[in-house]
């Protein structure tokens, strides 16, 4: 089955209709509707004694649940619905991780301080891109690529280099966990302001948002 925008949009639809949306019919909205890769990644599991274990099956796993399937395919921008339902039937139950560095960088802070600057943001009106929020309480702001490099001179530039800020960018070689699946096993990540048509492919260069997360981070930890 080919992809088309109305043929995925009648396909959420009815999928919303029975319920949650199948893994694979989300997979296919991210790489066809949106425009992004998308990595199959470890899932937290319950261990004995309710200890949290990684699905990758490393005891001393660092990022339990966190991080990409060795091994696995990428599920690569475009791809038709069939195509991403294909390849993502070899990892039943992976978590749906996003790239950093090619669509997008993502600027993370905390919870708090993002939804502050999220409404102060769209008063001054601002350009936006997505917004997601995960369990740990974090908001990240996806931004134009290359913000994970120009971070420390940006932060330069406006003055706040040497403030703890608590505010750091996602880029090249990091993955952020895409909603509704869940972050290591605490909880599901989820959209406080989900990706468009327009921002999905054209998120807005970090130095444009940086000054107002700057100052709500500031004000935040101060």
């Amino acid at each position: 089955m080919g992809f088309t925008i109305g043929g995925i949009r009648d396909i959420r639809s009815a999928s919303r209709r029975r319920g949650r949306m199948s893994d694979s019919t989300t997979v296919a909205e991210y790489t066809g509707l949106w425009g992004w890769d998308v990595r199959p990644g470890a899932r937290a599991v319950r261990g004995a004694g309710g200890v949290r274990e990684c699905s990758c099956g490393a005891i001393d796993c660092a990022a339990p649940g966190a991080h990409p399937l060795a091994g696995t395919q990428l599920v690569p921008a475009g791809s038709t619905l069939d195509e991403a339902a294909a390849i993502w039937s070899g990892t039943p139950g992976a978590a749906m991780l996003l790239p950093a560095g090619r669509a997008f960088d993502v600027l993370e802070v905390g919870e708090a301080a993002g939804r502050h600057a999220l409404v102060r943001l769209e008063r001054m009106g601002l350009p936006l891109g997505p917004v997601a929020v995960t369990p740990e309480g974090h908001a990240q702001f996806f931004v134009a690529p290359g913000a994970a490099a120009e971070l420390p001179h940006l932060l330069y530039r406006m003055g706040w280099d040497d403030a703890d800020l608590g505010l750091r960018c996602l880029g090249h070689g990091e993955h952020v966990t895409a909603p509704p699946s869940d972050r290591g096993g605490l909880g599901p990540v989820r959209w406080l302001r989900p990706p468009t048509l327009d921002t999905a492919g054209s998120p807005p260069h970090a130095r444009l948002l940086l000054g107002t997360l700057a100052y709500v981070c500031h004000r935040s930890g101060a």
